[in-house]
Order: C-alpha cells, then sequence, then structure tokens
C-alpha cells in the first residue's frame, strides 16, 4: 500500500475562461487514514484568522494572549453550532439515525451557525475578561472572515455548495456523479418533484441545470455558478475594506457592524442562487437568505445606535473644552 494516495479525484472545468482542471481530488490517504482536504480548509482557515486578529490586536495595543484563549473556545463552539444549525434545518436527513448527528466526517456544517457561535462567544468571552466588547469583536470579526475567505475553498474540493445553471464567464462544469443524484438525468422527475414538493423555485433551478447538462465521451457534467468562488472573492473584498477603515473608525463595535452588514448583503444575493439550500421548516423560504436580511437590519441599527452615541461623546467633550463667555 502507497503511504499517500488522493481519492475521488476527478476533473473540474470552467470552459469559459478556457481553466480545466484534471483529476481535483477531495482528500488523501496516508498510511490508510482518510484526510478530507475540506476539513484542512477549514483548519488552515481557523490558523490564519487567528494570525490576523493577533496582529490586529498587538496593533491596537490589546493583550494578544487573550485572543488565543478565545480562539482555542470558539473553535469548538462554533464546529458545534455550525452542525446544530446544519442539522435542525435539515432535519429529515437525520431522523431515521439520529446518532449520524454526530459523524461530522460524512459532512454537514453550516457556517451561519459557526457564525453566530464565534460571535456569541467572543461576547460572553469579553464580558468575562472584562474586555471592552465592542472593541474585542472588532478584532475578533477581521479574523472571522479571513477563515470565511479560505474555508470557503473547501466547497470547492468537496463539488458542493454551487449555484443555478449558468452560461457565464466564470459557469463551472462538475461531473454529475460527484453531485447529489437529483442533478443526474438518470434521476427520475417524480424523484425530484418528490424531494422538493412544496419549493417550486428549487425545483426550477434544479430541473433547468438536468436539462443543460454537458455530455463528453468520459463523462456527464452539469454546468452552474461557482457560488463558492462568490462568497470567497467578496469576502475577501471585505475583509481589505475592513482592514482599511479599522484605522478611521469612530467607536469600538463599528467593524463588527459593518461586517455584519457587508457580509448579510453578499450572503443574501449568493444565497438566492444556490442550489443547496436550507429551509425555514416546512415552507420554502431559504433560512440562511432570511438570516443574511436579519443581519443586515441588525448591523445597520447597531451601526446607527453606535455612530450616535459616538457623536454625542463628541458633542459633549466639544463642550467641555468650550471655554465659558462672560
Amino acid at each position: 500500500m502507497k503511504a499517500w494516495m488522493p481519492f475521488c479525484a476527478t476533473d473540474i472545468n470552467f470552459p469559459n475562461i478556457g481553466l480545466y482542471l484534471k483529476k481535483v481530488p477531495d482528500g488523501f490517504t496516508i498510511f490508510g487514514f482518510r484526510i478530507a482536504l475540506y476539513g484542512i480548509f477549514i483548519g488552515l482557515g481557523m490558523f490564519l484568522g487567528y494570525l490576523v486578529a493577533e496582529r490586529m490586536a498587538k496593533k491596537t495595543g490589546q493583550d494578544a494572549e487573550k485572543y488565543l484563549d478565545f480562539t482555542i473556545i470558539a473553535i469548538i463552539v462554533s464546529v458545534i453550532c455550525a452542525r446544530i444549525y446544519y442539522v435542525a434545518f435539515n432535519w429529515s436527513a437525520f431522523s431515521e439515525k439520529p446518532l449520524s448527528v454526530f459523524n461530522i466526517r460524512s459532512g454537514g456544517l453550516a457556517i451561519y451557525g459557526g457564525v453566530i457561535g464565534g460571535v456569541g462567544t467572543a461576547i460572553i468571552f469579553s464580558k468575562i475578561k472584562k474586555l471592552n466588547v465592542g472593541q474585542f469583536l472588532d478584532t475578533a470579526v477581521v479574523g472571522l472572515i479571513t477563515g470565511q475567505v479560505i474555508g470557503r475553498w473547501g466547497n470547492f474540493v468537496n463539488r458542493e455548495c454551487f449555484g443555478t445553471y449558468t452560461n457565464s464567464l466564470l459557469a463551472m462544469q462538475v461531473n454529475v456523479e460527484d453531485t447529489s443524484y437529483c442533478f443526474n438525468p438518470a434521476a427520475s422527475t417524480e424523484y425530484v418533484k418528490n424531494l422538493f414538493a412544496g419549493k417550486e423555485k428549487a425545483l426550477e433551478n434544479v430541473m433547468e441545470i438536468r436539462r443543460n447538462v454537458i455530455v463528453t465521451d468520459t463523462a456527464t457534467y452539469i454546468q452552474v455558478h461557482p457560488t463558492f468562488l462568490y462568497e470567497s472573492l467578496w469576502n475577501l473584498a471585505l475583509l481589505i475594506l475592513l482592514l482599511l477603515y479599522t484605522k478611521h473608525k469612530k467607536f469600538h463595535g463599528e467593524i463588527i457592524c459593518l461586517y455584519l452588514i457587508g457580509y448579510g448583503l453578499g450572503r443574501f444575493w449568493i444565497e438566492g442562487l444556490r442550489t443547496d439550500q436550507l429551509f425555514l421548516f416546512n415552507t420554502s423560504i431559504p433560512v440562511s437568505q432570511a438570516l443574511s436580511a436579519v443581519l443586515v437590519l441588525l448591523g445597520g441599527a447597531l451601526y446607527a445606535v453606535g455612530f450616535y452615541k459616538s457623536r454625542k461623546k463628541t458633542d459633549g467633550l466639544e463642550i467641555e473644552k468650550k471655554p465659558a463667555t462672560k
């Protein structure tokens, strides 16, 4: 047996830009132990996220060691919350085998659950350690979004989190055998209709993908939006803007507010393109799209409050400095 061996290696193509990636693996084995590249990307994102947050903490005169303590706790809590979020809105896949909830190696982590867990942990941690909550969140969130930029590439190697059919510049072709069975033309129309009963828009998106498969001599491909790429690039742009704006911020907590608005807007748009949406219980409402709208509104409201308080404080200081008239 070879000490190192890739597995599940298939082609992924971007035909409209002339990019053809051959034998892209989703993991490898070392001495018989399977290691998923998805996990490596997630781990790398967490590590780089910590380094970015630590660097910002040092630049702003904070105790950088506090962020190491926080990161260790936040990683554990975020993974648990990401799993809970996924299971809660996809319970039908676990109801018959509830113990499979604990088998995260089979996949099933929702980034929004991780974000909620990470932010919640940051608030509680900073309060316990008697740190400025707003400043701590501003620092931690740049680490969070760094992790999101890197972590999304785990979806690329897993051939997941893609969008509807497209023939746009960045259209991505994926072997239909590497995706959900519902995209395979071999799956009966009746099966797909039952799978998406009551979710007409989602059903039409799947059927459009099925109608536009590309058949070659060696494989059948679906052609879709690479939404993992859209989100990674969106997050990268947001990260750069937040880092540039940090030295101009007017109050502690402003950066986390801008993150909520910026990420929420991008995710709302991208979630509308995706074909693997989790729905709000028995409705046809994509839960992550609804949550994105909530984050934008929440971020805007918190920003308005913070900005008002900072202006009021500034105006108060100016009045105190103004000399008394005789």
